[in-house]
């Protein structure tokens, strides 16, 4: 489990194929505390810790995983969010993140707002799952309020030291994100399609 909360940015050192797998090498300032089985949040992406370096750590993402997220069109030095797993004795500063995604979107707007900067996103019309205004929303990892809420749409408001300290400093129009949606909202809407039948 995570909070949504970004420890830094890491940066990807190499990519590997091998069959359907991709082995993903990362460097950031904490490799020395990493354990291999360790899970850690890659752009909103859990992947398991398989090997650790002196400077560097892998992970491997099944097809699975590589067909539902961004992932798979990630590129040697590119800078990622990163973030371990939630302490069971820490303050839940985010919201609940399994790092399990659910969809890819698009970023469509980018607006400043002379202090802050909203960011607007689309999704497939087929996603089921819902967003709604002031609601949590995870993308690439950060967890973010939901500003605005429409059918397949929603935008955010990143403060200044959020769009700093994450890879939304270089989203551009057309930019590809991995969305989680709220696990809480997601049971509800479950839950109202069982009683529905």
């Amino acid at each position: 489990m995570f909070t949504g909360i970004v420890e830094e940015i890491a940066i990807v050192k190499n990519i590997v194929r091998e069959k359907e797998n991709l082995h993903l090498t990362v460097s950031c300032s904490f490799v020395d505390e990493l354990k291999i089985d360790q899970s850690v949040l890659h752009n909103g992406i859990c992947l398991t810790v398989v090997a650790i370096g002196s400077e560097t750590f892998t992970v491997t993402a099944i097809k699975e995983t590589l067909d539902v997220t961004t992932l798979g069109q990630w590129e040697i030095g590119q800078e990622i969010n990163i973030e371990r797993g939630m302490l069971a004795n820490a303050r839940l500063d985010g919201h609940i993140v399994q790092g399990h995604v659910d969809t890819v979107g698009r970023c469509v707007s980018i607006q400043d707002a002379q202090g802050s900067t909203y960011y607007g996103f689309e999704y497939d019309s087929k996603v089921k799952h819902t967003t709604i205004a002031k609601g949590s929303i995870t993308v690439d990892g950060t967890s973010l309020t939901v500003v605005d809420s429409g059918i397949n749409t929603f935008s955010v408001a990143i403060i200044p030291y959020t769009r700093e300290h994450t890879v939304f400093k270089h989203y551009q129009l057309g930019q590809l994100v991995n969305l989680e949606f709220d696990v809480i909202g997601k049971y509800v809407e479950k839950l109202l399609q069982i009683r529905s039948v």
